[in-house]
């Protein structure tokens, strides 16, 4: 029985237990992988992998070092050998290192086999550490990710960390292909799993795949260029950009300020390193324009020569009085666009009723993601028509009372553009894994038909005139071409009282070239910019400086004879009214020093008693909703012999519009 058994063991299944043996032999250090390269559309590298020298030491290796040195030195007293000691290892590994001696000789007195010192350690560190003969101290090649274009597309790219694994942007979303597998150092161990010996092998992992992008890297650069400028110049919180090729959904360029580099990710505060285009959310203000008309053109309520009488520049709707910066008399739906009349588009969405409005909206894009292949994407708040009141459907229809991302505007813009279709927008071109030199090239997706071919037309040859010298649009001009698109301007809502700011607000201007065969849709967003703050003054012209220059890159010829006109020549930039300013006791005080009742038509009972807070009022809230009715009449002394109430309804209560 004891033969058989050794047999067994030793004949018949010795394979196994060796193999066994072996990997508890042996003990694995994990290597930091090789990841895939990224590439802008034209081939230009984005983020790369580099090898570069990890430091670690043996403290026992070292140990033993140095009692064989004491023993030599002991019998040949004379030598010329250096000696060495832990205290000099650790002092002059610190130096080269950047390490206090004291962190260095603490790890060479544990008892270990391996310990890092520092990884992926910088090439003029390199240098200096292959002139030290150390004993115990090694180092082995590992890969750093670097991004050889600095700051441009960073927030596209995102990062990887000390581990090499994606955490932000591009990075993060495919880093399971790019990542690849890593590789890893086995040394031997002993039963225990401790280190022994100084034998190790290094074994090569599998490397990640390639990422190609839509972008473009002088069209971002360009962007990227011109959106600082402007931020800078308009003293604005913020800014965004995004160019979309409207046929395929590509995207090739997109840029936010302020940004950061990927080199030093760390130096930088979350807030530089989020894409806003694709994350944050804001009122698109008349912008959103383009999609009620386009509504409305396609459902046939309006033709783009029906006349809308937009009065003296104010009208009453819901309790509410809306305004344009003049009296526009009747105006054709196109001049509605041109003119961008708040008054014309909420009596053309009363024509199209709120149920309608909603479905395309919805149609569009909006209150939904845009799949685009990047982590983080904001859908943006868009209520069902439910939920609307007469003056919520007015606001739409000029993009109050709705948010939504940089991405959905272009995405939905492109949708008009490119003839009626809405694009799945994304970012990847292409995969390819160089081992087998395989691709995986992505194509265009077709989401759904939003309007038909003819009201896209409509629409583009409309959005040509809001660019004329007498409409809002003037100064996106760009010389040469003719382009067409829209202005926009929102007031942004204050977190503290949940009502609309006096001061803060959105300028954009949305818009494409060349206008009778498109190319690429622009939008330029700036968040909070000081003085005047109308996107036909501060974003159009930022639009008109990255089309000319993109045209050029593209060598498109010139349509037209190319004419400048001056600053100080231009016709004066008609002005767009945001929205409609809520008349509240603080202002009135300080014309007529008494209390009287603000404006509280439309308010929520969160929004009252903000208000009461503020102003010291004290009024009677009945009923749940919307106030409808209230008690003083706005501007009305307040007295404190008669009562001071507001009354709410919901819009079901209210019958709708």
């Amino acid at each position: 029985m004891l033969l058989g058994r050794a047999f067994y063991l030793q004949v018949w299944t010795a394979d196994e237990w060796q193999k066994r043996a072996s990997s508890q032999h042996k003990k694995t250090i994990s290597l930091t992988p090789q990841r895939g390269a990224i590439y802008d559309r034209n081939g230009e590298p984005l983020a790369i992998s580099l090898e570069a020298d990890s430091v670690y030491v043996n403290p026992t290796e070292a140990k033993d070092y140095l009692a064989e040195q004491r023993k030599r030195l002991a019998e040949k007293p004379d030598s010329d050998e250096t000696v060495y000691t832990l205290d000099s290892i650790a002092a002059q590994l610190g130096d080269v290192l950047s390490i206090a001696p004291a962190t260095i000789r603490h790890h060479l007195e544990r008892d270990k086999k391996f310990i890092w010192i520092k990884r992926r350690i910088s090439v003029k560190e390199s240098v200096r550490f292959a002139a030290l003969k150390l004993p115990g101290v090694h180092s082995i090649k590992e890969h750093v990710r670097s991004y050889p274009q600095g700051r441009v597309a960073g927030q596209v790219l995102g990062f990887s960390g000390t581990d090499n694994e994606g955490l932000e942007g591009i990075e993060r979303r495919y880093n399971g292909l790019v990542a690849g597998d890593g590789s890893y150092l086995t040394v031997q161990a002993d039963g225990g799993r401790r280190s022994i010996g100084s034998g190790q092998q290094v074994f090569k992992g599998r490397l990640g795949k390639d990422l190609y992008l839509t972008i473009d890297t002088q069209l971002q650069y360009i962007v990227e260029k011109e959106l600082l400028a402007a931020v800078k110049e308009a003293s604005a919180k913020a800014g965004s950009a995004i160019m979309m090729d409207p046929y395929t959904g590509e995207i090739l360029a997109m840029a936010s300020i302020p940004d950061y580099d990927p080199n030093n990710f760390s130096r930088y505060r979350a807030s530089a390193r989020r894409n806003r285009v694709v994350c944050d959310t804001f009122e698109p203000g008349s912008t959103f324009k383009l999609f009620l008309l386009a509504s409305a053109l396609d459902t046939g309520v309006v033709t783009p020569t029906t006349t809308i009488d937009c009065g003296h520049g104010s009208y009453k709707v819901g309790g509410k009085v809306i305004h344009d910066d003049r009296s526009m008399g009747r105006l054709t739906v196109n001049d509605v666009l041109k003119h961008s009349s708040n008054i014309g588009c909420a009596k053309i969405a009363q024509k199209l009723g709120k149920e309608t409005f909603y479905d395309y909206l919805r149609a569009f894009g909006f209150g939904e993601k845009s799949g685009i292949d990047f982590d983080g994407e904001g859908s943006g708040i868009l209520r069902p028509p439910q939920r609307w009141f007469e003056i919520d459907l007015a606001a739409i229809s000029f993009g109050q009372g709705v948010t939504a991302t940089a991405l959905q505007l272009v995405t939905a813009t492109s949708a008009v553009v490119n003839g009626g279709e809405l694009l799945r927008p994304y970012l990847v071109r292409e995969i390819r894994d160089k081992r087998n030199d395989v691709r995986d090239a992505r194509q265009p997706q077709v989401v759904r038909r939003v309007v038909g071919r003819d009201v896209a037309l409509a629409m583009r040859n409309m959005m040509i005139t809001v660019t004329d010298a007498d409409g809002t649009g003037s100064r996106a001009r760009v010389p040469g071409f003719e382009v067409g698109g829209k202005t926009g301007t929102a007031q942004k809502v204050d977190p503290v009282t949940g009502t609309y700011s006096v001061d803060k607000r959105v300028s954009s201007f949305v818009g494409f070239a060349p206008a009778r065969d498109p190319k690429i849709v622009v939008l330029v967003s700036l968040d909070e910019p000081e003085g005047k703050a109308y996107g036909g003054l501060l974003a159009a012209p930022v639009f008109s400086r990255i089309v000319e220059q993109s045209l050029q890159y593209f060598h498109i010829p010139a349509s037209q004879p190319v004419e400048r006109v001056a600053e100080k020549d231009q016709l004066p930039l008609p002005v767009e009214i945001p929205h409609v300013p809520v008349l509240v006791s603080e202002q009135v005080n300080q014309v007529v020093g008494v209390k009287v009742m603000p404006d509280c038509r439309g308010l929520t009972a969160r929004q009252i008693l903000e208000l009461m807070e503020k102003s010291g009022l004290n009024i009677k809230i009945i009923g749940e909703g919307r106030v409808v009715n209230q008690s003083p009449r706005p501007g009305s002394a307040i007295n404190a012999k008669v009562a001071t109430w507001v009354r709410l309804q919901s819009p079901e209560q209210e019958g709708g519009i």
